[in-house]
């Protein structure tokens, strides 16, 4: 290492939070707690989930992490509804490995479904415990009690408050399997599930303060830049230093490897300094990258390791047989604000603030990277820009970790660029979905065979090898190696298993574990392309059957709830009235997400500029199913937030590369959806479902409406496009 310099003085120690500290051991899962509910089954200690604090206020943890989907709300509410208190005398910590559970990564819209419920049975079976306590102190029947915003007050008058019950005894105390019931609420008692509160996390980003890590200023901190390599493949030749230590404010030069960054007192002097130095250095950056050819070549260029996921029946049926290609190609997170963290290193101990979707995982990796204990890594959640998957988050943080032990004794803060973001982020996977299907002769599907190639979905830290730096040290941490998400989730094969009645069928999953770029989660997985590919399969046949779209859909459907979702849709939609203009064109599709979550149906309405290619998006109506509603405004966001974020994928979103690097560096190069095509209208109508299970909603309606764009372009112009995504250019080629 180079240019060490006198450091100035040392911070103070800054505690996670600030406010209700609340110390606690996480155990260990012990033996006979299988089948406990949710994430339970992982800590099942009340007291790692509900806490209550000598002010009668209750400290509620989860290891899931804000992103922007305002799941901090609904797991308040949650806790709440069982509690029976009013939510403004809870406090909510979340994602930080001292203080919460580990739930792994905050993904696969699994937060409600595992960390909702796992605080649904905690915070119940606290209230009961509370009841009976509280049916001692006062000497009266539980039954008689009444329960009202952290008090019980008996018919006589007499009362008692959560912090006197627990007083002076243990709140360790394990969970159980059942789901306790307890005397109906008093009179006038609020209802806090079911209904929208205000968003915990909104007011301090309206107002400026404190919630994102990019924000997060500490005393004495200095700043780091990173410069990378020109190429994954590029080798270090030399770089020449000595201009730079020279440059103001310029604290340190850290090489090791091909990892090369620079440390200054100051924001803007690290960005100088490390331009400079990057000028500075000679890379050896050969061509490695298979520029110049289209993406079914190169996706099924690559070795596969062939997975049937399903085989029913036998192929072979008689009728008329369709066959189709899909494709989606190689997709940016695309996060508004690049990648950040902060880290420091004192007294042998790492404290890291991130932006993380899993900071269990992240500690993991960042202890392996650096040799270290897990104990001696402190990983902190702080929200970011909001990328829902594996973009640079993780590998910002190990950047910042290195660099604080280059430089101990002060929080180091590295903040990645633009080009860094598009660059260097593990993109969405290129894939290729071949489906064939034979129509009977009585307009139904006899027949199902569908392949789908894809490199990984799931390269996320756990390992050190997942994370960048790691990968460009002197003495290099290897990738290890990935491996498919088993059914009946999924990760390439994420939905590729149709939720419709097929006699016969059979679905490949052609594992792709080398690929040409790196890789990982994109929201919604393989299911983005999955569903986009089946669905426009499923209009494709129905015109070739000479039935209407949604009709086609309900013949082959069974399930109830699927069968209301998509009659939903239609109906708020208006299928059946729809008046057709000139280039105008409607489209419909369905999926149950991972075919165990959200069901969701959305119908829109498209108009296509045949001289131009533009496509814009006039309205859309969605219909959803994900079980118990806690929050309504919270689930319309979410499917909302989904319809626009797939809007932008298909109709714009692809990276481009040439044989020696990433060209899509800039939103130039990478343009997302603006305000002109996106929807006038979207409608997000819920079909809740009381005491029903949670089901994840936070991906649900992105391959839906993928599909269901691609169907009203064919509608409005009769224009089939299989290839993502349906952007000018390949617009204007179809209506030559």
């Amino acid at each position: 290492m180079n240019g060490k310099v006198q450091r100035p003085g040392r911070r103070r120690f800054l505690k996670s939070g600030g406010a209700l500290t609340l110390s606690f051991a996480l155990p260990l899962h012990a033996a006979g707690d299988e089948g406990l509910p949710g994430s339970l089954d992982n800590a099942p200690w009340l007291d790692a989930w509900i806490r209550v604090g000598a002010d009668n206020r209750v400290t509620v943890f989860t290891g899931k992490a804000e992103l922007g989907q305002g799941i901090k709300t609904a797991l308040m509410q949650v806790a709440a509804h069982e509690l029976r208190l009013d939510p403004g005398r809870m406090m909510l910590v979340s994602a930080d490995t001292e203080r919460t559970p580990d739930e792994g990564y905050t993904a696969g819209s699994h937060s409600m479904q595992d960390s909702g419920t796992a605080l649904r049975h905690a915070a119940a079976q606290v209230r009961q415990l509370l009841y009976e306590r509280a049916a001692a102190r006062l000497k009266a029947p539980v039954g008689s009690l009444l329960l009202s915003n952290g008090v019980f007050r008996s018919t006589d008058g007499r009362r008692v408050s959560f912090a006197e019950l627990v007083a002076g005894s243990d709140q360790h105390v394990r969970a159980t399997a059942a789901l306790p019931a307890s005397p109906p609420p008093a009179p006038g008692t609020p209802r806090y599930a079911g209904i929208s509160l205000p968003r915990l996390d909104i007011p301090a980003k309206v107002a400026g303060g404190l919630i994102y890590v990019h924000d997060l200023r500490l005393p004495a901190m200095v700043h780091a830049r990173v410069v990378r390599p020109p190429s994954q493949a590029a080798r270090l030749l030399g770089v020449d230093t000595s201009q730079v230590m020279r440059m103001p404010g310029v604290l340190e030069i850290v090489r090791d490897g091909r990892f090369l960054a620079v440390i200054a007192d100051e924001e803007w002097r690290a960005v100088k300094a490390a331009a400079a130095l990057a000028r500075a250095t000679r890379w050896e950056a050969p061509a490695a990258l298979p520029g110049g050819r289209d993406i079914p070549s190169i996706v099924r260029g690559l070795p596969s390791e062939p997975h049937t996921v399903l085989a029913r029946g036998a192929p072979g049926a008689a009728g008329k047989t369709l066959r189709a290609t899909y494709t989606r190609p190689f997709q940016l997170h695309a996060s508004l604000g690049p990648s950040c963290a902060v880290a420091s290193l004192e007294q042998g101990r790492y404290t890291v603030w991130t932006h993380s979707q899993g900071v269990f995982p992240l500690r993991r990796a960042l202890a392996e990277l650096l040799g270290a204990p897990e104990q001696a890594v402190h990983c902190i959640h702080m929200e970011g820009s909001g990328c829902y998957g594996h973009n640079g988050a993780d590998d910002v943080a190990a950047d910042a970790v290195l660099l604080a032990r280059a430089f101990p004794g002060l929080p180091v803060r590295v903040q990645w660029m633009r080009e860094e973001e598009h660059g260097w982020e593990p993109y969405g996977p290129a894939m290729v979905a071949d489906v064939q299907a034979t129509l009977g002769p009585n307009g139904m599907i006899a027949d199902w065979q569908y392949e789908v190639w894809s490199q990984s979905h799931n390269t996320r830290p756990g390992k050190a090898g997942n994370l960048l730096a790691a990968t460009h040290l002197a003495r290099p941490f290897s990738p290890p190696a990935p491996n498919p998400i088993p059914q009946p989730e999924g990760s390439g094969d994420r939905n590729a298993v149709p939720y419709y009645v097929l006699p016969n069928a059979r679905v490949v999953h052609r594992f792709q574990p080398q690929g040409v770029l790196r890789t990982s989660a994109l929201r919604s997985l393989g299911a983005y392309c999955n569903v986009f590919a089946i669905e426009s399969f499923m209009d494709e046949l129905a015109r070739a059957a000479r039935q209407d779209p949604v009709a086609f859909r309900l013949r082959h459907l069974n399930d109830p709830r699927a069968i209301e979702t998509v009659r939903t849709a239609a109906a708020k939609f208006g299928w059946d009235a729809y008046e057709r203009k000139q280039g105008r064109g409607r489209g419909f599709a369905f999926a149950r997400y991972k075919n165990l979550a959200a069901y969701c149906a959305v119908a829109l309405e498209v108009e296509v500029a045949l001289d131009t290619g533009f496509v814009r998006i006039v309205r859309a109506d969605a219909a959803v199913d994900c079980g118990e509603v806690v929050s309504p405004d919270g689930v319309r966001n979410q499917i909302e937030g989904g319809i626009i974020q797939s809007s932008s994928w298909t109709l714009l979103e692809q990276v481009r590369f040439d044989a020696n690097e990433v060209l899509s560096r800039d939103w130039a190069g990478y343009p997302i959806l603006r305000f002109n095509q996106a929807p006038d209208k979207v409608a997000v109508h819920l079909l809740d479902r009381p005491g029903q299970p949670f089901l994840g909603t936070g991906e649900a309606a992105q391959g839906p409406a993928a599909a269901a764009i691609a169907n009203a372009v064919a509608d409005a112009c009769g224009a089939r496009v299989r290839d993502l995504p349906l952007d000018r250019a390949r617009m204007r080629g179809f209506n030559k």
